[in-house]
């Protein structure tokens, strides 16, 4: 957990992360309070009072069980074509989308509502991403090479970064959200300067598509994985390569930095995780115990947990420090294919092949809750910054809004194919007219699948790229929604 300070100088905004990675319920606020006042001199007495309400705050979150239970209550078509991705604002008040449809759509939460239509992409928008935690803009990805930079309230396109030779499949704003970097099957990642739209740089090294991309925290180093097997640190003041993390057998599938930018985790194809220090590029750990695939890897908030995920039905979770094996999340029926933690950092959310999303117990490992209802297998899972809103992308594109006795939950589905195991197929869409669908707004406490149908109108399209590994949502007929009656 952290504060975020903003603050002037010489007329730009500038921010400022205060770790509070030791933060418990234990905790004495005025303690912490008199640290943070000695070391960072931007809290002064007068904010004092107000800096102390945001550790209470802090540690209230921490306090919270969450343990409340879903209940269906909306459903809505979100985009003609399949869905590619989803991410949420900070505040979780807003989410947006990604479709092969060409377009991102910036929806509300609370209402399910579509607010604007980012229209301008020629192909697939593939990558997508707010600049939290500011939440004010928001850039888009696509097969047609680009990037766009958005207006989150209005929808405007402020810029068109061109340069990539392939597509884009990946992006990340900076914590300061000055730069936008982009990965691209052409084997390098750029940087992209969210003021003027000029390129910063062009970072070359690997000799394979940059699947994953991640900023640090500081936002001086960012770090990239590809299918060549190898993972590097990047300076992002000179675009310079600091170190290449050598050791993994196969294909990258994710790369993240902890909290404190003292650490990466990877996860690879090679059925292992592995840990290395940011510093020295040295791998300090390998993380070994799953019989297939690893597809996702994350650290909670506090750095202090690792999360796998894997093909073979199971996710693990370890210890950072001792990288201890502490727990199997067994009970899937088939691949995880996304794993990461709640906010407050007590629970695991994974999506599965099986159509089931799950919602785990990070002390025991048991199973709290099997999230049920999608005819599809779940490819991908994000909790809002409170906990309290989930996105889970399926097969079929319909939005569920969940709900509990005191609160809401939002759940998305999002239609895809997995054409074959690990297999990334980019394809080109030709235009074709969509058929009528019917959005259902209901509110019951429960409800039951009546049906569904297809279009054999829509055919399938050419696939005109074939890489080794990863998802794809494209070459099939669409369906309807699907309809749901209370039950």
């Amino acid at each position: 957990m952290s504060i975020i300070l903003e603050y002037e100088t010489r007329g730009f905004l500038r921010t400022k992360s205060i770790d509070l990675l030791d933060l418990t319920l234990k905790t004495d606020p005025d303690e912490l309070l008199e640290e943070i006042m000695q070391s960072e001199p931007l809290i002064t007495e007068s904010r004092g009072e107000q800096v102390k309400k945001l550790i209470i705050r802090l540690q209230q979150k921490q306090r919270q069980e969450d343990d409340h239970k879903f209940s269906f209550s909306k459903e809505l078509k979100a985009h003609i074509l399949p869905l590619t991705n989803v991410a949420f604002d900070k505040s979780g008040s807003r989410f947006i989308t990604g479709s092969y449809d060409r377009t991102c759509r910036i929806w509300d939460t609370t209402l399910g509502i579509e607010q604007h239509t980012l229209e301008g992409h020629r192909n697939v928008v593939y990558a997508i991403a707010f600049n939290n935690p500011f939440g004010d803009k928001i850039a888009t990805g696509s097969f047609d090479k680009t990037c766009k930079l958005w207006s989150a309230e209005t929808g405007k396109c402020f810029h068109t970064f061109r340069g990539h030779m392939a597509e884009i499949v990946c992006l990340a704003f900076n914590p300061q959200s000055t730069l936008v970097a982009t990965g691209s099957m052409d084997a390098t990642a750029k940087l992209w300067e969210v003021e003027t739209g000029r390129e910063v740089a062009t970072l070359t090294g690997h000799t394979a598509e940059v699947l994953s991309l991640c900023f640090n925290s500081i936002g001086n180093q960012l770090v990239t994985g590809s299918f060549d097997h190898t993972v590097i640190i990047w300076d992002v003041a000179s675009g310079r390569p600091v170190h290449t993390l050598i050791g993994h057998q196969a294909e990258i599938s994710n790369v993240q930095f902890n909290w404190d930018c003292s650490l990466i985790v990877t996860g690879s194809m090679d059925k292992t995780g592995k840990v290395w220090e940011s510093g020295s590029g040295k791998c300090v750990a390998t993380l070994i115990g799953h019989k297939l695939e690893v597809l996702d890897v994350c650290f909670d908030l506090r750095g202090q947990l690792i999360a796998t995920a894997s093909s073979d039905g199971t996710a693990r979770l370890f210890s950072a420090s001792t990288h201890e094996c502490l727990t199997t999340l067994e009970g899937h029926e088939g691949e995880i294919s996304k794993i990461c933690f709640s906010p407050q950092g007590n629970r695991v959310l994974t999506a599965s092949s099986d159509k089931t999303a799950r919602l785990w117990d990070v002390q025991s490992g048991v199973c709290l809750q099997v999230l049920e209802g999608h005819t599809d297998e779940i490819f991908s899972c994000v909790f809002n910054y409170e906990g309290d809103a989930i996105i889970t992308g399926t097969i079929r594109p319909q939005l569920h809004r969940h709900t509990s006795d005191d609160n809401c939950r939002l759940e998305l589905s999002i239609k895809a194919s997995f054409l074959a195991r690990h297999k990334l197929v980019i394809a080109h869409f030709a235009a074709v007219q969509p058929p009528a669908h019917v959005c259902l707004l209901l509110q019951a406490a429960r409800i039951t699948l009546a049906g569904s149908g297809t279009d054999p109108s829509l055919e399938p399209v050419d696939c005109t790229h074939h890489f080794t590994w990863g998802w794809c949502c494209a070459c099939m007929p669409l369906s309807n929604c699907t309809t749901f009656i209370c039950g």
